[in-house]
């Protein structure tokens, strides 16, 4: 028989993304409705393992909904990884009478939801991450905010580069996936897109850019990269050196993470806060919740990481015909 849930905690974890907010305040508000008491847990699985928790009211979550970042705060744990330190946590937990927490991060915090689940404190997983990878959903809580602000640094850039010749190489985040990178580059009608899934063929990029000037007269050009893959700087020398291009780089970085969130986050991000709550209610624990074909769904968590990404060859093929 499911424990009865009188108590849920929130907490956020990992990196923060817009939208984070606009799920705190879904769960405080969907829970309060049903009668729950609520605790924010403050920084994360730190502040988990600490008793850092603070009551929860409606009004502790007005005003949040178009704030970036969160207003509970995040940092990495990474001994939670050992067991005497989930027991510790869970020790800690049911000394607040806290008897839930729905959990929004990466798969870092996933797992680490996964572990208190097992222990006996039923946890939901909400993906929160502008990389957008995390399996089981098409879409994480700041994706869409960290694409807009993608392409609103791009178009800027296109335009002082078509007015000096040059080639803009713009490094954006992804962790291991491109999603950000290739959805950036149809939108920005960008030249190049590098990621992950592509590859990385620097003879290949310059022969390409060569050809955009020399036979196609192109007077700028736009290169989006995913982090990790290479020296964007390096890169952008070499295209100065070998092409007719003058090659400036663009690590666009942490303003990716910021700004208030869009309307599609915020709506996506409390649909799932909403999601959470319900699944709770009925007793379960250890799933994620996502967005898939435009539905909420949820599934085991151990389930989701196992799981394959979704195959973006179609993205990539469209990339391939606009160019």
């Amino acid at each position: 028989m499911a424990k009865e849930v009188k108590t849920i905690g929130v907490l956020t974890s990992g990196g923060d993304a817009p939208g984070m907010n606009a799920a705190i305040r879904a769960v405080t508000r969907v829970a309060l409705a049903n009668g729950f008491e609520v605790m924010g847990i403050k920084d994360g699985y730190r502040g988990l393992v600490e008793g850092n928790y603070i009551p929860m009211d409606k009004s502790t979550v007005s005003d949040i909904l178009n704030r970036g970042g969160t207003v509970l705060g995040s940092a990495r744990l990474t001994e939670f990884k050992d067991l005497e330190i989930q027991k510790k946590a869970v020790q800690t937990l049911q000394n607040a009478k806290i008897d839930a927490i729905v959990v929004i991060g990466g798969d870092g915090s996933y797992r680490g939801a996964m572990a208190l689940t097992k222990l006996g404190i039923n946890c939901i997983g909400l993906p929160g991450t502008i990389d957008n990878d995390i399996p089981g959903t098409d879409f994480t809580i700041g994706f869409d905010t960290a694409l807009n602000t993608v392409v609103e640094a791009v178009d800027k850039l296109r335009d002082t580069s078509s007015s000096h010749h040059r080639c803009s190489v713009v490094e954006v985040m992804g962790n291991r996936c491109g999603d950000l990178a290739v959805w950036a580059a149809i939108s920005c009608g960008a030249e190049i897109v590098i990621t992950p899934e592509t590859g990385y063929d620097e003879l290949d990029v310059l022969e390409r850019l060569r050809y955009l000037d020399k036979a196609v007269k192109k007077r700028h050009a736009i290169v989006v990269i995913s982090e990790k893959i290479a020296d964007v700087d390096e890169l952008a020398r070499k295209i100065s050196q070998n092409t007719g291009f003058a090659g400036r780089a663009t690590v666009l970085g942490h303003v990716q993470r910021g700004g208030s969130p869009s309307p599609r986050d915020r709506v996506l991000a409390s649909m799932m806060g909403e999601k959470a709550v319900d699944l709770l209610m009925e007793g379960v624990g250890g799933h994620c919740v996502g967005m898939i074909d435009n539905k909420v769904t949820s599934m085991p968590i151990e389930e989701a990481l196992s799981s394959p990404r979704h195959s973006r060859k179609d993205l990539y093929r469209l990339f391939d015909r606009l160019v």
